[in-house]
């Protein structure tokens, strides 16, 4: 695959999308410990939030297609950054739990909007080049999940009750760049005559759906609990525990960014096995371990081994729709919508009845359903 592209304006523009809606995924996932010392709810509860999150996802699926369709990919994008924007002013402003479950589907609803447009998108503009730029993307991304990681743990050490605040600082951003990256040149989407794309999709690409499900279940189940397995583990502070889990997105920002130009002359598949048995290695250790510092740096390796995971199941996807990128779009995200709103929940539930170090055995069964899965079903995809 090519190893270098032009990051043209659509690239910047695109990716600075993407990393303002996972400032908020990095500030927000980490921080359930905080949100549920808050508002004084079971691990249960605080796990419905990444329901709420699960199921924007899922309606953010089907609409996909059809916004597609009637306003284009480009002006899409804009509509979920501004759906984003009002569920995240919601989510500050609503302290109890019956008005954050809400305001967070809102949230969740814009986010996977502006996420399935960027694929679909830079997978159109970029061609094959997309293997490259997808994940240099989410690297970026990256760079706002971690940031808002460490902002968020900062003042929940430095200024306990003010945490959410620093959730704030994606509204002014999201506003210039709005303003400074719209296209002022208006160019009028026609609509395709023949509607929405549509039919079915094959049986091998519902196992590949399977293999991303399995791998998105293990990624939120990683980021949205690490910070209570590792409290309970080193004992230390919910605050602490969530800085700490910046490790996590370190990792999957030097993995996104660099990865595809390291693993480029690997065969796609290639590079997502690798990729999947690193999680496994890195989260075994970070199960295992007692001690803050092999802790972090198993946390660092797990965020490499997820880093490209998402893209790359996605492209295969794509590859294996049968040329309906904006279907196989809202099909991936239907499955993100189902493993964001079961495995959080899921391991929460676990995490009550059993504890948490032993809920966490879900993600190890999880990482090796994925890889096995990808075994099974070859992609098309040639080395460079």
């Amino acid at each position: 695959m090519p190893k270098t592209f032009q990051r043209d304006r659509f690239f910047w523009i695109t990716a600075t999308q993407t990393a303002i809606v996972n400032f908020y995924l990095g500030g927000f996932g980490p921080a359930q410990s905080l949100l549920r010392a808050d508002q004084g709810t079971s691990l249960t509860i605080a796990g419905l939030h990444g329901t709420a999150m699960g199921v924007a996802s899922i309606a953010a699926g089907y609409a996909n297609p059809y916004l597609a369709h009637k306003f284009g990919r480009k002006k899409s994008q804009w509509i979920g950054l501004s759906i984003f924007c009002t569920g995240l002013l919601m989510f500050i402003v609503s302290p109890p739990v019956y008005l954050t479950l809400p305001a967070t589907l809102i949230t969740g609803f814009g986010t996977s909007i502006v996420i399935n447009t960027m694929l679909s998108s830079m997978s159109h503009h970029f061609g094959k080049a997309a293997e490259v730029a997808i994940p240099q993307a989410n690297g970026i991304a990256s760079v706002g999940f971690v940031t808002g990681t460490a902002l968020i743990g900062t003042i929940a050490t430095l200024y306990r009750d003010f945490w959410r605040l620093g959730l704030l600082l994606a509204l002014p951003v999201a506003f210039v760049l709005f303003v400074i990256g719209r296209d002022k040149e208006k160019e009028e989407h026609v609509p395709d005559s023949t509607g929405p794309q549509n039919g079915k999709m094959s049986p091998k690409f519902w196992l590949a759906w399977i293999s991303f499900v399995a791998c998105i279940s293990s990624e939120f189940a990683t980021s949205f609990w690490s910070a209570a397995l590792l409290k309970d583990r080193v004992g230390s502070s919910a605050a602490i525990s969530t800085v700490a889990i910046v490790a996590l997105g370190t990792g999957m920002g030097i993995g996104r960014w660099y990865g595809g130009l390291i693993l480029g002359s690997f065969k796609l598949d290639t590079q997502l096995l690798g990729l999947v048995l690193l999680q496994f290695f890195g989260f075994t250790a970070f199960w295992l371990s007692h001690n803050m510092v092999i802790s972090l740096f198993s946390l660092l390796v797990v965020g490499i081994g997820i880093s490209m995971q998402f893209a790359l199941s996605a492209i295969r996807l794509v590859s294996f729709s049968d040329d309906r990128p904006d279907l196989a779009v809202g099909q991936l995200s239907l499955g993100a919508g189902i493993a964001i709103a079961g495995a959080p929940f899921l391991l929460g539930f676990l995490g009550d009845n059993f504890g948490i170090s032993r809920a966490y055995i879900m993600v190890p069964v999880l990482i090796v359903i994925a890889f096995v899965i990808i075994k099974l079903t070859p992609s098309h995809s040639v080395k460079a």
